[in-house]
């Protein structure tokens, strides 16, 4: 009887637990209402089935298993991806591109990668309204977070609340989420998205305000500011004591956006966008304490332009120093070694990228681009890297809804100051299911 009535208790949660996913995966009202009778109607019967268990075995009714689920509206997305990818000559890091490594010591050594780390799992949360501002969340892991290739560890992409009162049009955002400033990506395969060759911004915790603004027909102002967490240096040339540099500043950075969307070129409504941000490391250079402050800084400009039904373009362009933080300066921030001839200087980039997306025709979406990072020269010693650049195309085809089938070609070339600059054509395969 204990057995059977265990096994019951456990059915009922499964089925409750169905019909609430369910439930939460979005629909119509009278869809919701009637799953939620359902819900209502197995929790009395799994109620009183507990109760008449509890008086036959004379067991407390605390100690017997009870239904879980969440009154909210919780939505589980994702998707699974293999990537392999073949290159000419060596790339860091491999699994995805950074730059070529320098060809002075490892001239056209080729490589072949294969990884699943780029699969990415997903919930949002969206829930209560109460009629004046409504609340959601979110959060999402992929595996670059490290470990053994075949061992690895979960890393926080996203993880934030947001309160909208969507009749103000303003929103408050609080946890780790994408920068405000350059907010958009180039559509490739690489996992890297033009990181370190001229798309600068990556994710860090802030607390995000956003306001948009109506001034006339085809013509809307949206206003973002953001306190974000200054992600600095931990190791020993910058802190002996151990205090992170981005901690030891005593403040956070600031980040800021205006974007406008108008008719533009083609008589298609682009939008367009100013944004910066500024902030300061502070590196204690000796065990006594010693202080000096680099600052972070950059000013960037975003386009997104659609030319018909089948045709978008989008790019960015940036200007800053000391972005390694954001993936700019092809990862170079200030220099610290004092054996060279520059040291303690913050390191100045500039850079960009422009991509095409051309599609859907049939099942098929192709994407074109140009990408580049340059870095001052003046700023760095004999060996660091002065330039990156990337050219791309790919063709993604659906076989069915949740499945994609992936094919990218891309050409990266870096340079260094003096000897040792590197080329590498790169050849990347992936698979998507996604969900």
């Amino acid at each position: 009887m204990r057995k059977t009535m265990y096994l019951l208790s456990i059915v009922l949660m499964l089925v409750s637990a169905g019909f609430s996913s369910a439930a939460g995966a979005g629909g119509s009202t009278d869809e919701n209402a009637e799953l939620r009778q359902k819900i209502d109607k197995l929790d009395k019967e799994l109620e009183s089935l507990r109760q008449t268990f509890a008086q036959q075995s004379g067991t407390s009714v605390d100690v017997l298993p009870k239904p879980v689920w969440s009154n909210l509206d919780i939505q589980l997305y994702g998707y699974l991806k293999l990537d392999s990818a073949y290159d000419t000559s060596r790339i860091e890091n491999g699994n995805y591109a950074k730059w070529v490594t320098s060809e002075s010591t490892n001239d056209d050594d080729d490589q072949f990668n294969m990884t699943a780390n780029e699969t990415r799992l997903g919930m949002l949360i969206n829930g209560p309204d109460n009629g004046g501002v409504i609340t959601s969340g979110r959060v999402e892991v992929d595996f670059y977070g490290g470990g053994d290739e075949n061992k690895s560890h979960l890393m926080m992409r996203h993880a934030y609340l947001k309160l909208d009162w969507p009749q103000s049009r303003f929103s408050i955002l609080a946890g780790q989420t994408s920068d405000v400033i350059s907010p958009l990506f180039p559509s490739t395969i690489n996992y890297s998205v033009g990181w370190w060759t001229g798309n600068i911004g990556y994710r860090r915790p802030q607390v995000r305000f956003t306001k948009e603004i109506s001034i006339k027909d085809d013509l809307d102002l949206k206003l973002e500011g953001a306190f974000a967490r200054t992600i600095g240096r931990a190791d020993a040339v910058a802190s002996p004591n151990g205090t992170e540099s981005g901690e030891d500043a005593g403040s956070p950075s600031v980040q800021g956006r205006a974007s406008m969307k108008i008719p533009l070129f083609w008589k298609k409504v682009a939008t367009i966008g100013i944004s910066g941000h500024y902030g300061k490391e502070e590196y204690d250079l000796t065990t006594t304490g010693r202080n000096t402050e680099f600052k972070t800084w950059s000013l960037n400009m975003d386009l997104e332009q659609p030319v018909n039904d089948k045709l978008a373009i989008k790019a960015e362009i940036f200007t800053g120093k000391n972005l390694d933080a954001y993936l700019g300066g092809i990862g170079q921030g200030v220099i610290t070694d004092t054996t060279q001839a520059v040291y303690y200087e913050e390191i100045a980039s500039r850079g960009g990228w422009i991509a095409a997306s051309i599609g859907p025709w049939k099942n098929k979406k192709f994407n074109l681009g140009l990408a580049m990072d340059d870095v001052d020269g003046g700023d760095i010693n004999t060996g660091d890297r002065t330039l990156n650049r990337s050219v791309f195309g790919n063709v993604v085809c659906s076989l069915n809804k949740q499945t994609d089938v992936g094919f990218e070609l891309s050409h990266w070339r870096t340079e260094y100051k003096g000897p040792g600059d590197g080329d590498s054509l790169r050849a990347q395969l992936a698979l998507i299911y996604k969900f």
